[in-house]
């Protein structure tokens, strides 16, 4: 179905540069992250993650595709799309109707200054009507507090309260979340997603969806072989991948 979808997409859009082909939802929202794609078409169903999933995944990125679903079962189709920026293709879609996806794409593909790609209030709205209508309320401003001074993490078979001064950087692991000083590696169970939300963003920096960096312990960036940025770290031989998506950090380095 990938490639079929392709080679439709060819005949209707042959300037359009297909970057990665997923073939399960973790795979996709990976290489989302890696490529910064302008157009994601996700199937509804895929292995281990939706793509409602991906799609919810997406609604914090800094700068999420425009999403196209692709679906055997019609029962998803909700009239949300036409205010969400994205559209429905059921499988297998015809030329004629690729067609009119495609020219949605273009034209939203030149948003007005300072728009984003997809305004995330819209995709929650798109997500609800997909859930079965059930609305996904806005969350509630977070009372605001002090950043994290202290990681309570398990390291082996002890528990280390680590200050926040001594962390290199964090790293989601698919249960976890290491924490990476000086003289090892520890656990905790916080996602990066709540962490983030506990830091200064002056002095630790999200550089892909699974790495935050501490400022201070960037010694600059390079490129690798494949052209991706990476971050290279004081004194410590491993390189971090940043995110085509958080690139701009590093603009002036």
């Amino acid at each position: 179905m990938r490639e079929y979808l392709e080679s439709q997409l060819k005949t209707v859009w042959p300037e359009l540069r297909v970057v990665a082909r997923a073939a399960n939802g973790l795979e996709a929202l990976r290489m989302i992250d890696d490529e910064a794609p302008e157009v994601a078409f996700l199937d509804i169903r895929m292995p281990g993650l939706t793509g409602l999933d991906v799609a919810a995944k997406l609604v914090d990125s800094p700068k999420p595709p425009h999403i196209v679903f692709v679906t055997a079962y019609d029962q998803y189709a909700v009239e949300a799309f036409e205010h969400a920026a994205v559209d429905y293709l059921l499988k297998p879609a015809n030329l004629e109707r690729l067609e009119k996806t495609v020219a949605k794409l273009k034209a939203r593909l030149k948003p007005a200054a300072g728009e984003g790609a997809v305004p995330a209030a819209a995709l929650q709205a798109l997500l609800a009507q997909l859930a079965g209508g059930a609305a996904i309320a806005a969350p509630a401003p977070a009372p605001v507090s002090a950043p994290l001074q202290w990681i309570r993490a398990t390291h082996g078979d002890e528990t280390r309260l680590i200050p926040i001064d001594d962390v290199i950087y964090f790293q989601s692991n698919d249960k976890y979340t290491s924490v990476f000083v000086e003289d090892g590696e520890s656990l905790i169970r916080t996602p990066i997603s709540k962490l983030r939300e506990q830091l200064d963003e002056q002095r630790f920096w999200q550089i892909h969806r699974s790495v935050i960096v501490a400022a201070r312990h960037v010694a600059g960036t390079k490129q690798d072989f494949r052209g991706r940025l990476m971050v290279q770290l004081k004194g410590r031989p491993e390189q971090l991948v940043v995110s085509r998506n958080y690139v701009d950090l590093f603009r002036g380095m």
